[in-house]
């Protein structure tokens, strides 16, 4: 059996190609299909299935395109409502490709179409020797069970199917099945997903906190309780995933723009994405635009900050930043990028307009500032597990997910100096560009964020 794991750590997500004598099925794959065309390729393998474990929220899928580019038949769990055509599959049902059997487990609780693929290598064993849980079950953590409310379902209905799919189906799997999730630390699907891609039936039973022993009704109270809001897109990406998206060659190649066309854009409600570095974008950047690095989850916080409909322009330093922001935005769903600023911000301020900055801070300046400045604000934009486990004494905790609806009601002042932690420098970066999208003006970015501030020795609150 011919077995490779692909994972996106833009969107922490794991893909799967799984091939025998010649045939070949990918199970969850990201929307850009290449990769799988050319393993297939260099492997003498025929893709003849593709495998969703359900209709993913988080991501758009490459299922129709794949299928499209290899003939392969798309496979569901017949719950899904998928309004393609593709084979509809249930408890039981088998796929065969060379010496290889897929079986299906329906294991519903973070979506009531979810499945389990068991994988069984005949020349080996006729017992599965892996088993691929999608969002069900995590390294280190189960998949959340909140969001299926728009399709009659309730949290606790919800965690109650995944106490039933993961107590009398997964755990009753033999100790050394491997497990292999598709996603990892960083998904919004889960709350606290390991670092670790894969692992087996009996670490998670030593390890993972939800499958520890309890009953049934102290389950659905864990998984229910103190969960962060989905975002938005989520429903939206799984509605695109049930109708299948659009090759990603058939969307349009976004202009090159003058700096004069951009204003006109920008005042017609355009969203300004400027994708360089957070040193790039304090440095200068067009007043009003939204920072979210290409070298951080990009693709994860641009979904979750912009509508997937606003129309967008982009600032990048390189054209060729340009095209990766293009795919990696395509990959949530983000088709609205009208064009890009010709000649990045050296030609905006040839043009003589405005530019906008943010100061870069060292964590040992932060604690000099905290001693002389008795009105400092210190804003913490991480999650509220990051900010519970450490953080700065005195920060005020408001996650980056929350930022533009909560900024009225937090008790931060525009007018006083602020200084924005997060975990590295990358979200605060997003969050001082919001912060002066709403009159914030003397804004500082904290470099190297908590763990500098930690590592340095400085005081921290738990």
């Amino acid at each position: 059996m011919y077995f490779k794991q692909f994972y996106l750590d833009c969107l922490a997500h794991a893909s799967y190609l799984i091939g025998s004598q010649g045939e070949a099925v990918v199970v969850d794959p990201q929307r850009d299909v290449d990769q799988y065309l050319s393993e297939a390729r260099a492997n003498g393998l025929k893709i003849k299935y593709v495998i969703e474990t359900h209709l993913h929220a988080d991501f758009v899928s490459g299922h129709r395109e794949l299928a499209a580019l290899t003939g392969a038949e798309i496979v569901f769990g017949e719950k899904a409502g998928a309004t393609f055509p593709h084979r509809a599959v249930s408890e039981g049902d088998e796929i065969t490709i060379g010496k290889v059997i897929l079986r299906v487990m329906e294991t519903p609780g973070h979506t009531p179409e979810s499945i389990s693929v068991l994988v069984i290598d005949t020349e080996v064993s006729p017992q599965p020797q892996k088993v691929l849980t999608g969002d069900t079950l995590f390294i280190g953590d189960v998949g959340r069970p909140d969001l299926a409310a728009a399709k009659g379902y309730t949290p606790q209905t919800m965690a109650g199917m995944m106490y039933d799919s993961l107590h009398h189906k997964l755990l009753h799997l033999s100790d050394e099945v491997e497990v292999y999730p598709a996603h990892g630390a960083g998904s919004m699907c889960g709350r606290n997903i390991s670092k670790q891609t894969s692992s087996t039936i009996g670490e998670q039973k030593l390890f993972n906190y939800a499958l520890k022993p309890m009953s049934k009704d102290e389950f659905i109270r864990l998984m229910t309780s103190e969960l962060p809001s989905a975002p938005a897109y989520f429903s939206e990406d799984a509605e695109i995933n049930r109708e299948g998206a659009a090759p990603l060659t058939a969307l349009p190649k976004p202009a090159a723009l003058a700096p004069l066309e951009v204003t006109e854009l920008i005042s017609h409600g355009y969203v300004v994405l400027d994708v360089r570095s957070a040193a790039d974008f304090g440095a200068a950047h067009v007043p009003g635009s939204i920072n979210i690095g290409l070298g951080g989850q990009f693709a994860i916080w641009a979904a979750s900050l912009i509508s997937l409909h606003n129309p967008i322009v982009i600032v990048a330093d390189l054209e060729a930043k340009v095209d990766e922001a293009l795919t990696r935005l395509a990959r949530v769903g983000i088709e609205s990028v009208q064009g890009y600023l010709g000649g990045g911000m050296d030609a905006w301020r040839e043009a003589g307009l405005e530019v906008a900055t943010v100061t870069q801070i060292t964590v040992d300046q932060l604690n000099d500032l905290m001693a002389s400045q008795t009105d400092l604000q210190v804003l913490d934009v991480r999650r509220p597990p990051e900010y519970a486990s450490g953080h700065v004494p005195g920060a005020i905790a408001e996650p980056l997910s929350n930022l533009k609806e909560r900024i009225s009601v937090l008790e931060i002042e525009p007018s006083k100096l602020t200084a924005v932690i997060c975990a590295g420098g990358y979200r605060s970066s997003a969050a001082t560009s919001i912060l002066q999208q709403h009159g914030f003006v003397e804004l500082l970015n904290v470099t190297g964020g908590t763990s500098a501030w930690i590592d340095a020795g400085y005081p921290v609150e738990t």
